[in-house]
């Protein structure tokens, strides 16, 4: 694992060449749009990059795209890898080593979700507070047995906080809650709904958790955000598909665009 990353970022590095992005980001399902926004951008295959896990979902270009949003470089991945594809967990953090090795300190995580939360509704935007893996996997397993212990939030509370009032300062339909995180790749049944209701959790996904827990791992700020793009099966009628789904992160992604790029002017603001 650490070899192959090593291979993969000698490539990344030779087509980048001394750029150092601090701020990474990982666009989820219908959100791969902001990265096309970034000044200068550059933009990489990952089909082209040597032992690099390949996306075959929709809504996932499969690119690494560097370049600078409000004068802050930024890496931004326009889609992600999810286990249902390979089974492999070691290929679903393996963007997160990548963005490691290449020097970032923030990883921004997002993910188009479904609403277990009666209170929101499709085309909110849910700053994540803390998960729930209900993927029964743990990344960690690929590093080592003995691993250290956390002490401190999966999701930066600093950074949780400056997101939600970004938000609240343009207006957004900003929320905050708990993301479920479960294997797919089917929906989950309404039965299956109302247990992670109870359970606490405010929408549910199939990604985001194992990187988020690598991203700590590795010593990251991260902070997260769910876009609600339907309600979860049985708490409406409407049939659910993968086409709902992007077409409702297509219809807020100004909306994200704006968050993202507050958020980003924030934090060079040295607000964290």
């Amino acid at each position: 694992m650490i070899e192959k990353t090593k291979e993969s970022v000698k490539y990344i590095r030779k087509v980048i060449g001394d750029f150092s992005p601090q701020i990474a980001i990982i666009l989820g399902s219908g959100l791969g749009d902001l990265a096309e926004e970034f000044e200068n951008k550059i933009k990489i295959k990952t089909s082209d990059i040597p032992n690099y896990p390949l996306s075959t979902v929709e809504g996932h270009a499969g690119n690494l795209v560097f370049g600078k949003i409000n004068n802050a470089d930024i890496l931004g991945f326009q889609g992600r890898i999810h286990f249902y594809e390979s089974g492999k967990i070691e290929n679903v953090v393996y963007p997160v080593i990548v963005a490691y090795e290449l020097g970032v300190k923030i990883l921004i995580v997002t993910n188009a979700s479904g609403g277990l939360n009666k209170n929101f509704k499709p085309g909110d935007l849910m700053i994540i507070a803390d998960h729930i893996n209900f993927m029964f996997l743990n990344p960690l397993q690929i590093f080592s047995p003995n691993v250290k212990r956390f002490n401190k939030p999966a999701y930066d509370e600093e950074l949780r906080k400056l997101a939600f009032e970004a938000g609240i300062e343009l207006k957004l339909p900003i929320r905050e809650g708990i993301y479920c995180g479960v294997r797919g790749p089917n929906y989950e049944t309404p039965a299956e709904v109302q247990m992670l209701k109870k359970i606490g959790a405010d929408a549910v996904g199939m990604s985001t958790v194992p990187e988020v827990i690598v991203a700590n791992y590795l010593g990251m700020k991260v902070l997260g955000i769910s876009c609600i793009t339907n309600y979860a099966a049985g708490i409406s009628s409407t049939k659910l598909s993968h086409e709902e789904v992007t077409e409702t992160a297509q219809k807020v992604k100004n909306e994200f665009s704006l968050l993202i790029k507050e958020i980003i002017v924030k934090i060079k603001q040295g607000k964290i």
